[in-house]
């Protein structure tokens, strides 16, 4: 029989659908013909040699060849660093000018390699920059919530084929962000407990749906987990806000993120999927109720009709059977 779940941490609800599942190995993708990707493209921006083609370098890692890693500015940026923020009201129309952030993090000077295949330095410098270019978003007064976000593949939303990541920092605090805030809040004023430590605290004793586990990250499947293979990764000390992370903790999070990527590359053969970090916003300090993670959605279904009408998504793997596929399958 099939059954509903809710997710403590977001209040969502999910329908497992027990008697539609499938087991984790059908939603290994097929392998298609491909055009080979080269290790340098002439006509790539974020090629190394090509660096005048991209807009202005806000920060790097030096590394052999000049640079490990680059962080320039989008292009076609969302939002403009340039401005004030200016709300305006007319009745029910609201409106604020497009002032913040849109960065891209150059990953890596291969253009034709997975993220799945970098070393952990090479994850290592990559949240390294992720957490120097957070760090000085956040000095910005305009600047109300920072989010680290990447798109692997097609379907995930990727546009070119160099691996990279975005940054993004927004005047406003989204409101799927000031939600799961809220509802932190109200577990905290109802239990005097970070729901985000609790759950962590209970998937632990569990252990039904850990995938991967370092002694500062913790590697799981969801219990309520709104599609297959859904990831979050906690880090074990209760911390608010990402750029807090502590030097030996990125070392330990790049190791857990290296073994999740690699997992779904080598059991899932190299699906889609989006990454991105959920941290409190940039006005708020250290607090006792909020937690950051890093969630990872593979994009092996789609949402149709009934995700879209409702709200609500139905899952057709079991969490459990899930994070057991993936514990089996070697990260290397």
């Amino acid at each position: 029989m099939p059954e509903l779940r809710q997710n403590i941490i977001t209040r969502e609800w999910v329908i497992i659908a027990t008697e539609r599942a499938r087991r984790p190995d059908e939603f290994i993708r097929p392998k298609k013909a491909t055009v080979p990707v080269p290790q340098f493209d002439p006509a790539c921006p974020f090629c190394p040699g090509n660096e005048s083609m991209s807009a202005a370098e806000t920060y790097r890692v030096a590394g052999e060849g000049g640079w490990a890693v680059r962080v320039v500015e989008n292009k076609f940026p969302a939002l403009s660093h340039e401005g004030d923020r200016v709300r305006s009201i007319d009745g029910v129309y609201r409106s604020m000018s497009g002032v913040g952030f849109h960065e891209v993090v150059v990953e890596h000077r291969r253009h034709d390699l997975s993220p799945a295949l970098y070393s952990v330095g090479e994850l290592t410098n990559i949240l390294r920059a992720y957490r120097q270019r957070y760090m000085q978003m956040r000095k910005d007064p305009r600047v109300e919530a920072i989010i680290i976000f990447k798109n692997h593949g097609e379907s995930a939303g990727t546009s070119l084929a160099h691996p990279h990541s975005q940054i993004t920092a927004t005047p406003i605090v989204p409101t799927q962000v000031r939600h799961r805030m809220d509802e932190a809040i109200r577990f905290f004023d109802e239990t005097g407990e970070c729901v985000f430590c609790t759950t962590l605290r209970r998937e632990l004793a569990d252990r039904l749906r850990i995938v991967a586990t370092t002694d500062s990250f913790v590697a799981f499947i969801p219990y309520a987990a709104l599609s297959p293979f859904h990831l979050w990764i906690f880090p074990v000390r209760h911390c608010s806000s990402f750029d807090e992370i502590e030097e030996h903790e990125i070392t330990d999070l790049a190791a857990t993120l290296r073994t999740v990527l690699g997992k779904l590359y080598r059991g899932l053969n190299d699906p889609d999927y989006n990454f991105s970090i959920r941290s409190i916003p940039a006005r708020e300090g250290q607090r006792e109720y909020f937690h950051w993670y890093l969630t990872v959605i593979p994009r092996i279904v789609r949402a149709a009709g009934f995700e879209i009408g409702s709200g609500m998504y139905i899952n057709t793997s079991l969490p459990e059977e899930s994070a057991r596929f993936l514990r089996g399958v070697t990260a290397e």
